[in-house]
């Protein structure tokens, strides 16, 4: 072991509630664009702002936003990509910022665009890729075209709109490298951290707490470390 993971390892010990850790309900969406629609809207604002993108579009078009079990929901019964691009070809961008999303928050101060139209742009790269509802994810992600496409989309350079966007879908692995996971590794380290570092850190130390904590994964990881530093700040 690294000393890197075990110093992490310890800090989470101490200050995580691993035992009794669960994730929230957005990690149980009812449909892959209700995913897209969070792991875009998220990026660099507080949360309460997305829950509410999220739920203001659930309501305008009577749709459930989370499922009663970890199980996806058979193909019938979820609203598909393709139900959302047509919707909102039919109502057009400026209107589901303003209207039913009420949120013009754009991907970037400088040469961005809307967030609701990168999320139109999201859900045309997976219709594009064969991404229709959440089975038809796994399958796609082995073909790495469809992050580099998504990538593409002004603001997602990053790629972490589409790690969170996989998470959100089901994938236990992933680690959203955003800037309460990257405070927490470097008030462990006492070093700056690299976004690039994430996912290898956490995937180590995830592995090396399993053995105390059998059902703790990458993504549950991750989302301990976002909700305790989160918790912290609102302390100060």
């Amino acid at each position: 072991m690294s000393a890197d993971v075990k110093t992490i390892s310890g800090l989470c010990r101490s200050v995580l509630k691993l035992k009794d850790a669960r994730l929230p309900p957005e990690y149980y969406y009812c449909s892959l664009p209700l995913c897209a629609i969070d792991a875009v809207f998220s990026i660099g604002v507080k949360y309460e702002g997305v829950r509410n993108a999220v739920r203001r579009y659930a309501e305008a078009f009577g749709l459930d936003i989370y499922r009663p079990t970890e199980a996806y929901p058979e193909r019938g019964d979820q609203q598909s990509v393709e139900d959302f691009l047509r919707k909102a070809d039919a109502l057009g961008i400026a209107f589901l910022a303003e209207s039913v999303f009420k949120n013009r928050q754009r991907t970037s101060t400088r040469n961005g665009i809307l967030k609701a139209e990168a999320v139109y742009r999201f859900c045309q790269v997976l219709r594009r890729h064969g991404v229709n509802v959440f089975q038809d994810l796994q399958p796609a992600l082995s073909n790495p075209a469809l992050e580099e496409a998504v990538r593409e989309i002004p603001g997602q350079r990053s790629g972490i709109s589409f790690i969170y966007f996989c998470m959100l879908a089901g994938e236990e692995q992933g680690i959203k490298p955003d800037r309460m996971v990257i405070r927490f590794l470097e008030q462990a380290l006492g070093r700056t951290v690299k976004i690039g570092e994430v996912q290898q850190l956490l995937t180590a130390v995830s592995e090396t707490l399993r053995a105390e904590y059998p059902h703790l994964t990458p993504r549950l990881l991750d989302y301990e470390i976002w909700s305790y530093t989160r918790s912290q700040g609102k302390k100060r």
